[in-house]
């Protein structure tokens, strides 16, 4: 299984290479093959990282790795094919083989960083590759080189590298706890930190904690470092979006969760959670206000990324093993949910020519396949059973109300309920409103002809269908047993 583990994190970094030198076609033969062997190493791998883990040279794979980097792989190898339809409509352009050379190259660049930053075994390691994504990812938003590309991905850059320096003075900071233990020279080991647990002096692991929190917890989308999201996630590609929403969030997380694993271990269960609490709580209110009075379609899932994140957060906080294991749960289910959602609204957005949700109507009628599953994703989205979502919701709320912070778990309900009926009804009216009424002709939107996308655009979505549809009725046992070893590392109970 440490083959697998090697090619995992070498084989997307090699597309890299063929994609920026070869033609587009081999570019996009690399891509897809890339996305669809990570995927499968990453399923081949489960039943190691949940029965003791694996660690081969710098890389270690415990099952609280495991689980993002499945849902990273996921979200790689079902965008990495959608972007073949996506791409398809631009060939011929001028300047389409640069593009699509820099697309791909960047998009297996992207999906490299991500799976990395969740391998790698050492807090300092982990910086570095949550730097990465910052860089590929903004450059990849920017890649249309429209104006308001542009000023998303310098909006990103900034907010994101602030972040980030914050995130690194926790670094520094939680060396200098380390370093009270395992003396000046010493690597920053997840492992070590682990097992010096209560020997590290409390008040710098506190700091260094808080600090990667909101440093991290800027890239994650955590309120009030998530202003660079929306704009991000609209105008970045369809693809990219996906993977912004889908999984480079919940790899920032992932960073948050390591330095709660050492905190916990050093100063007890009950500071960590209460920040967690906070920031989640924050980013639900925000996040389902916002979710309310969208009129971008993009921006509108932007914002119930910022929801999720916020379910994670309040989820962890709670301390409970059953809602520890439902926020992994929900790690995996958003990233198919989201980036399926994201792929349907790129084709509405292509279909209708506009992102505006009030331009977009009768979707049903102009694409019987594509809108039937985009609003099905959203209903995904917003936790209607039988979905993954659903289960993972479910989980921490039992979790929530069976622990002692049973009032938080009200007010999650409560905000999750506001979201849900800010997504279900823009969804609703997009897909199911009729086009021909007088107000919608005058807007342009009668004239859009009948036209389905490419099915290089429609299988991934009927994938991710069929995941959250297993996640949410069965799971597999190797998948359980995962995301209970998870829960337990997040409990203090693995190693």
């Amino acid at each position: 299984m440490g083959d697998l583990l090697i090619v995992l994190a070498v084989l997307p970094f090699a597309a890299v290479v063929l994609s920026a030198v070869a033609p587009p076609a081999v570019g996009r033969a690399c891509t897809v093959a890339s996305g669809v062997v990570s995927l499968g190493c990453a399923i081949a791998l489960v039943p190691s990282a949940a029965h003791g883990g694996l660690k081969v040279g710098f890389l270690r794979l415990d099952a609280l790795a495991g689980v993002f980097v499945l849902a990273a792989a996921f979200v790689y190898a079902v965008t990495s094919v959608y972007a073949v339809g996506y791409l398809r409509e631009d060939e011929g352009e001028e300047g389409f083989t640069r593009y699509a050379r820099r697309f791909h190259a960047g998009l297996n660049l992207f999906a490299w960083s991500m799976m990395c930053a969740c391998l790698v075994d050492g807090l300092a390691l982990l910086w570095i590759g949550v730097e990465i994504t910052t860089v590929v990812s903004a450059l990849l938003v920017a890649i249309d080189a429209t104006e308001d590309a542009s000023e998303a991905a310098w909006k990103y850059v900034l907010l994101a590298s602030v972040g980030l320096g914050i995130a690194l003075l926790g670094t520094i900071v939680m060396y200098y706890a380390g370093s009270t233990v395992f003396g000046g020279a010493y690597d920053l080991s997840i492992t070590k930190l682990l097992q010096a647990g209560g020997r590290l002096p409390h008040t710098p692991v506190r700091l260094a904690f808080v600090l990667a929190v909101v440093g991290f917890g800027t890239k994650a989308g955590l309120v009030p470092m998530h202003t660079w999201l929306p704009d991000a996630h609209a105008e970045a590609p369809t693809p990219v979006s996906a993977m912004l929403s889908g999984s480079l969030l919940a790899v920032s997380f992932y960073a948050v969760l390591r330095y709660f694993q050492v905190a916990r271990a050093a100063v007890g269960p009950v500071f960590p959670q209460r920040v967690l609490l906070a920031f989640g709580v924050a980013s639900l209110l925000l996040a389902a206000l916002y979710v309310l009075d969208q009129h971008d379609v993009k921006r509108l899932l932007a914002y119930s990324s910022v929801e999720h994140m916020g379910i994670l957060a309040v989820a962890v906080g709670f301390g409970a093993p059953l809602a520890s294991a439902g926020a992994l749960l929900h790690v995996l289910a958003h990233a198919a949910a989201k980036s399926n959602a994201f792929m349907g609204a790129g084709v509405l957005a292509r279909t209708y020519r506009t992102k505006e949700i009030s331009r977009i109507r009768g979707a049903m009628e102009r694409l019987p396949v594509s809108a039937p599953l985009f609003l099905v994703a959203v209903f995904a989205l917003a936790a209607l059973p039988p979905f993954g979502i659903f289960r993972s919701e479910f989980q921490i709320v039992a979790g929530g109300l069976g622990s002692t912070r049973g009032g938080w778990a009200a007010v999650l309900v409560a905000l999750v309920t506001l979201a849900f009926l800010g997504l279900a009804t823009a969804a609703t009216r997009m897909v199911v409103v009729p086009s021909g009424r007088p107000r919608l002709r005058s807007l342009g939107a009668a004239a859009i002809p009948v036209r389905e996308p490419s099915w290089w655009m429609i299988t991934p979505v009927l994938v991710g269908l069929a995941a959250l549809v297993l996640l949410g009725v069965h799971p597999p046992a190797d998948l359980t047993a995962l995301l209970g070893r998870g829960a337990a590392e997040l409990g203090g109970g693995g190693r």
